[in-house]
């Protein structure tokens, strides 16, 4: 399994944030080819070290990270990439992490 981690600091405007990404980039990005999951933090987010101005973390599941650059490539994984930019501008609000993982 891959995996795709989106840690979002808090925004200028976090109700307009929040419509933006639960009512047109979430339905957007489930369109990606080979997604497998979407999971969202929900609550206050505690912080244990470092700056406490995290909003939001979006996690996404492939199969493998092949399956996620191909999701990422399609016409769907551009249009939710694009949006991103929309509601999250500055790219100094936003991480991602991206990586091959395995239970043990």
């Amino acid at each position: 399994m891959a995996g795709m981690v989106v840690i979002y600091k808090q925004p200028a405007d976090a109700k307009a944030f929040d419509k933006h990404y639960f009512e047109t980039h979430i339905p957007l990005a489930k369109k990606i080819p080979g997604l497998r999951k979407y999971e969202v933090s929900q609550g206050p987010i505690t912080v244990v070290a470092g700056p406490a101005d995290v909003y939001l973390i979006g996690t996404l599941y492939f199969d493998d990270l092949e399956a996620m650059k191909r999701g990422f490539a399609s016409p769907q994984g551009k249009a939710a990439g694009a949006d991103r930019r929309l509601y999250a501008p500055d790219e100094s609000g936003v991480q991602m992490f991206l990586f091959d993982s395995r239970e043990v």
